[in-house]
């Protein structure tokens, strides 16, 4: 018999799920984990088969894939651009009513014609162009283009935006025309010039890495843009100019004025030469802003390298891009494409690891800020932990004190521990010269020692003990001298009956 006021159980809402096509690529690697921090029921699939990659992943391979793109709410494509309208079609008719397809290829044309013509009316769609690729750590300060179609985009263009927006993305709506026209210079005109550098260098039989001794700072980013060109995947670069049909009229415009700039070169035309170079200028219109922009690009480059010059000899981090992983250790030497670190012992590290050299690109690395290198060895490193007893002068403020403690850059944590109160001078020994200092800290090696008499008066007085954590990378006796001359210093006095933190 059902009982009055029972309340039913609030049912769970479903996750949204996603299929990747594609999901095993790079790209769709990338996305997979972006969706999934998001809170995405992740299904991913790839014509390789490589199950491997998805159990890395974390999310199942869809080894019944009519099953999996009938059951997901958004299904995304992520294959390669000569294969994406073949992809659609075969899977857009499959798909559940209500539910999203979206693509994210390079060129938006043909991908949203197809997705147009093959998913029935109550699929929506949405082309998407990621302006990156998979290399980089998150989507903050990246741009994504969004293609939505009239009449077809109405629930889920809105969702899929704000999910980029709140990652950080500057989001821009186009149509699949306009996209294709200002790529083909964006990505086709570039990418077609950085390869034909490229290429120009492997027929001129060029050595790159000699030519980096006289290198300046606009050739060595050239080159890094060169060389990051060429370092990725061929076939999707290849496929970017042949897919995009308005890359051809702009090949023919490059190709006309390499020849025209050339034949000028030959004639020694200085006055066309000039003449061109200007027309350009105004046309581009925004040089000024171009200079000042490259300037802090080339500033900022130089001035990373000169604060890890600087810092030979100290402890240092460094974040390693691609890896993830965060290396802390005493610079040992900068070279103008690698540092040398002996590495700290962090927690958990066998002893036989303490100062283990280690070479790293510096291409790879970013410098950890001060505040970043502090956290991770208070996070990372052992600590050693010590106590000083002292009786603070009349009037004063135990907090006010602890703040002059914690200015000591060494120390990881400062905290008061306890307070006594009605303690009189004469019921402990007490001291504050050089000798009383390092009475107290030989009184911390040797607790059972006996220590010289000291006249006080038989006042009242608040005694306060700090309780320090020192930095396991710091000489723990010379830091905790530091503190305690500090207090000295404050008008404090050390009191005998110390009962230092055990490390």
């Amino acid at each position: 018999m059902k009982r009055e006021h029972e309340v039913k159980p609030e049912k769970t809402p479903e996750k949204t799920k996603v299929l990747i096509l594609g999901g095993t690529g790079e790209m769709g690697q990338w996305f997979t984990r972006f969706f999934g921090e998001r809170g995405y029921e992740l299904t991913v699939w790839g014509r390789g088969g490589k199950v491997e990659i998805a159990r890395k992943m974390g999310v199942p391979f869809a080894n019944d894939l009519d099953s999996a793109i009938s059951g997901s709410d958004i299904v995304i494509v992520s294959v390669p651009i000569n294969v994406t309208e073949e992809t659609i079609a075969e899977t857009a008719p499959k798909m559940k009513a209500g539910s999203l397809l979206m693509d994210l290829t390079s060129t938006k044309v043909k991908p949203v014609e197809a997705m147009k013509k093959f998913a029935p009316q109550d699929i929506e769609v949405l082309g998407t162009h990621p302006m990156f690729g998979p290399t980089i750590p998150g989507l903050r300060g990246q741009t994504v283009i969004l293609v939505p179609v009239e009449g077809r985009s109405e629930k889920w263009f809105p969702v899929i935006r704000e999910l980029f927006e709140e990652g950080g993305a500057h989001v821009e709506v186009t149509t699949a025309e306009e996209h294709d026209q200002l790529v083909s210079v964006v990505q086709g005109l570039t990418h077609f010039a950085y390869i034909s550098i490229g290429t120009t260098i492997d027929r001129l039989d060029f050595d790159v890495r000699k030519s980096r001794k006289f290198v300046s700072p606009v050739y060595g980013i050239m080159l890094d843009f060169v060389g990051r060109i060429l370092g990725q995947n061929p076939y999707l670069y290849a496929l970017i100019q042949m897919e995009n049909p308005s890359v051809i009229e702009v090949h023919d415009a490059f190709l006309a004025e390499c020849k025209t700039l050339s034949e000028m070169v030959r004639d020694h035309d200085e006055e066309g030469f000039v003449r061109k170079m200007k027309a350009a200028s105004l046309k581009y219109g925004d040089t000024s802003h171009a200079l000042r922009r490259s300037d802090k690009l080339i500033n900022s480059r130089i001035a990373e390298y000169e604060t890890i010059l600087n810092s030979v000899g100290k402890v240092c981090g460094f974040y390693h891009v691609y890896s993830g992983k965060t290396h802390v250790g005493l610079l040992e030497k900068v070279r103008p494409d690698e540092v040398v670190l002996s590495k700290l012992v962090s927690k958990g590290t066998s002893p036989h690891i303490k100062n283990k050299y280690i070479r790293l690109k510096l291409e790879n690395l970013r410098l950890l800020s001060e505040m970043e290198l502090r956290e991770w060895r208070k996070e990372n490193l052992e600590h050693p932990v010590r106590d000083i007893a002292v009786l603070i002068p009349a009037g004063a403020k135990p907090e006010i004190i602890l703040g002059a403690i914690c200015t000591n850059e060494h120390l990881a944590v400062c905290e008061i521990s306890d307070i006594y109160k009605g303690i009189h001078t004469a019921d402990h020994k007490i001291g504050h010269t050089e000798a009383d200092i390092e009475t107290h800290i030989e009184t911390y090696r040797n607790p059972h020692k006996e220590t010289r008499e000291t006249d006080a008066d038989e006042k009242e007085r608040l005694g306060v003990t700090y309780r320090i954590t020192i930095f396991g990378d710091c000489d723990a006796d010379k830091v905790e001298k530091e503190v305690t001359e500090l207090l000295c210093g404050l008008g404090c006095q050390i009191r005998e009956k110390n009962l230092p933190q055990r490390e």
